[in-house]
C-alpha cells in the first residue's frame, strides 16, 4: 500500500500539478516539495539497504527519525523516578542537587515498593550517634610502604583521558583537589590533564601498560620509575579486569589517537591501539603478587589490583600466592558487573562477571578466611552514588568506595547513553574539542567537590543513625534484603560469614572449601563445577 501511495503521489501529483499550471502558474511551487519527495522515494526503492524503506518509501524515514529520538522521549516523557536505567531519575536528581549545593530532600515519602524482591534497607537505632568526620578517611598501605595514603571513603573511579574529555578530567581532578579525595586515572595513562589541577591520583595500569609502555607493548620499568615519583601519584592500581567488559581488551581507533592521547599513552599518533585481554608482565597468581611487590619497592607507595570477580578459584589462587610468598597487595578494588562507564560488547556488559555485593562478600570472606584481611584494604566500585550505597558496600566487606558515573553526573552528564559515539551532548565523554569546551572547569570542580562532601556526610550520618560510632563497625548483618517469598534476611544470613583463618582450619565450608582445594598459586586454573 505504501509503495502504491508513493507512485500515486509521484506520478499523479506531477501530472495534476502540470495540468493545473496552465490555469494557475503559481502551483508550480509544489515541485519544491514534490521533486525531493520523488528523488527520496526513488532512492529508497532502488538503492537503500533498509527493508523498511523499500516497502515504505519516504514515509519509512519517520520510523528512523522516531528511533533516533526515542531515548530522549523515553527519558523525558515515559520513565518514572524509579524506572530509568542504569541510574534512575531519583538518583540522578540527588547527585545534581548535591553538586549544585541545593536541597536534596524528597517530599511525600518513598516511591519504592518496600516489599518488592531485592529491596535493601538497614535498621536505625533509638540511640543514634554522631560519627566523627575523621572516619570519612582511612589509611591505605600502612603495613608495607613508607608513603601510605590517607584516602577518603569515596573517590573517583577509573576513567581515562580519551574516554572522557580533557575538560571533564580536569574538572574532576580539580574537584578532588578541592575536596581532599583521590582521582583514579583509568588505564589510559597519566595524562597532563590528570596532573593539571593538583588533585591526588591513583595511577591505574592496565594490560596495555599505557604511560609506562615499551614500543612492543610491554611494561617499561624505567618509565614507570620516573612517573611514579610524581607527588600527585598516591597509589598504583593494576587493572586485571573491569565490570563493563571483564577479560576483554579495548580498541582505540586510529582516528581517536590524537597527539595528546598518544603522548599520555605512549603510543604512535594516528595508529589503532589494541589492549590485550591479559597482562604480559605476569601470568600466574604468584607472579602477580611478586609484580605488585616489585612496583611497591620502586614507588614506596600503596600498590593493589582491580578486578571484576569471575572465576572464584582464580581469586583463591591469588590468596594462596599471598600466603606462600608472605606478600600482599595494599588494596583490592572489586568492580561489580553492573559497573562501567565505557563502551563494551552487549554480551560482556549484560552477562559476564559477578555483581558487586556478592563479589564483596566473597572477596572479604576469602581474605578473612585465609587470615589476610588485616593487610589488605578493599575498595568497592560499581554503581555507588548515595550515602546508603556506601553503607551497603562497607557493610559487605569494603573499606572505601569508588564512584565513576555519579562523578560524571556532577560535571554535567545527563545519561544520554551516547558515550561510545563521540557525540556526547554535554561534552563529558567526547574528544570533540568544541563539545568538550561545554564543561566549565571552574564551575564543575565546585560541583564535584560539593557532591563528594555531602555524600560522605550522608554516609556518616546513616552510620550514626544505625547506632554505630564508626563505619568500621558495619558488617553484613546490618543490611537486609527482601526475598522472593515476602520475607527478608540480612546478608549475613544469605551468605556465610567466615571467621579469621577458617579456610586454613576447616575442610567443609559450602561454597568455599571445594574452590579452595582447586586453587593454585602457580596457575590461574579453570573453575571445576561440583
Amino acid at each position: 500500500m505504501a509503495r502504491k501511495l508513493f507512485f500515486w503521489i509521484a506520478i499523479g501529483g506531477t501530472l495534476i500539478t502540470l495540468i493545473l499550471s496552465f490555469f494557475w502558474p503559481g502551483i508550480l511551487w509544489l515541485f519544491v516539495f514534490l521533486v525531493p519527495y520523488i528523488l527520496v522515494g526513488v532512492f529508497d526503492l532502488t538503492c537503500t539497504h533498509h527493508n523498511v524503506l523499500k516497502n515504505y518509501p519516504v514515509i519509512g524515514h519517520m520510523r528512523y527519525a522516531l528511533e533516533f529520538i526515542s531515548p530522549e522521549i523515553h527519558q523525558y516523557f515515559i520513565e518514572s523516578n524509579q524506572s530509568g536505567k542504569p541510574f534512575n531519575r531519583e538518583i540522578r536528581n540527588m547527585v545534581y542537587s548535591r553538586a549544585k549545593g541545593v536541597s536534596d530532600t524528597q517530599p511525600f515519602g518513598t516511591q519504592f515498593e518496600l516489599t518488592d524482591c531485592g529491596y535493601h534497607r538497614a535498621n536505625h537505632s533509638l540511640k543514634p550517634k554522631e560519627v566523627d568526620a575523621i572516619h570519612g578517611k582511612i589509611l591505605v598501605g600502612e603495613y608495607s610502604c613508607s608513603q601510605p595514603y590517607l584516602a577518603s571513603r569515596l573517590n573517583i573511579s577509573g576513567m581515562s583521558f580519551g574516554a572522557l574529555s580533557a575538560n571533564a578530567i580536569r574538572a574532576m581532578n580539580a574537584g578532588a583537589c578541592r575536596g581532599g579525595f583521590a582521582h583514579n586515572t583509568g588505564e589510559g595513562g597519566l595524562s597532563r590533564h590528570h596532573l593539571a589541577e593538583g588533585g591526588d591520583l591513583i595511577w591505574q595500569i592496565g594490560t596495555g601498560y599505557f604511560g609506562c609502555r615499551t614500543k612492543e607493548g610491554g611494561f617499561d620499568k624505567k618509565i614507570f620509575t620516573e612517573k611514579v615519583k610524581h607527588g600527585a601519584v598516591k597509589m598504583v592500581e593494576i587493572k586485571l579486569s573491569q565490570g563493563a567488559k571483564p577479560s576483554h581488551g579495548g580498541v582505540l581507533p586510529a582516528v581517536k589517537v590524537s597527539k595528546e592521547i598518544a603522548e599520555a599513552r605512549g603510543v604512535p599518533e594516528g595508529v589503532t591501539v589494541i589492549s590485550p585481554p591479559a597482562h604480559s608482565a605476569f601470568s600466574t597468581p604468584r607472579e602477580l603478587i611478586l609484580f605488585i611487590d616489585h612496583l611497591r619497592e620502586i614507588a614506596n607507595k600503596p600498590v593493589g589490583f582491580k578486578l571484576c570477580l569471575g572465576n572464584r578459584v582464580e581469586f583463591m589462587g591469588i590468596c594462596k600466592a599471598m600466603l606462600e610468598t608472605g606478600l600482599a597487595p595494599d588494596f583490592i578494588t572489586v568492580d561489580g558487573s553492573e559497573g562501567g562507564t565505557g563502551a563494551a560488547p552487549v554480551e560482556y556488559t549484560d552477562r559476564l562477571g559477578m555483581p558487586v555485593n556478592e563479589a564483596l562478600v566473597f572477596v572479604n570472606n576469602c581474605l578473612v578466611g585465609a587470615g589476610l584481611r588485616k593487610k589488605v584494604k578493599i575498595i568497592a566500585s560499581g554503581k555507588v552514588a548515595s550515602g546508603f550505597d556506601m553503607v551497603t558496600k562497607i557493610a559487605l566487606g569494603a573499606d572505601l568506595c569508588n564512584s565513576a558515573r555519579a562523578m560524571m553526573f556532577a560535571v554535567g552528564c545527563i545519561q544520554a547513553l551516547k558515550c561510545n559515539t563521540n557525540q556526547c551532548p554535554t561534552g563529558v565523554t567526547t574528544q570533540d574539542p568544541i563539545r568538550g569546551k561545554a564543561i566549565n572547569i571552574a564551575d564543575k570542580q565546585v560541583r564535584v567537590a560539593n557532591y563528594h562532601r555531602v555524600t560522605v556526610a550522608s554516609f556518616l550520618d546513616i552510620v550514626g543513625a544505625m547506632g554505630l560510632e564508626s563505619p568500621d563497625q558495619l558488617n553484613a548483618s546490618h543490611i537486609f534484603r527482601r526475598l522472593a517469598d515476602q520475607t527478608e534476611a540480612s546478608y549475613a544470613t544469605i551468605y556465610p560469614v567466615l571467621e579469621t583463618g577458617f579456610l586454613l582450619k576447616c575442610d567443609d565450608i559450602p561454597g568455599y572449601s571445594d574452590h579452595w582445594a582447586q586453587a593454585s598459586a602457580d596457575e590461574f586454573l579453570p573453575e571445576q563445577q561440583i
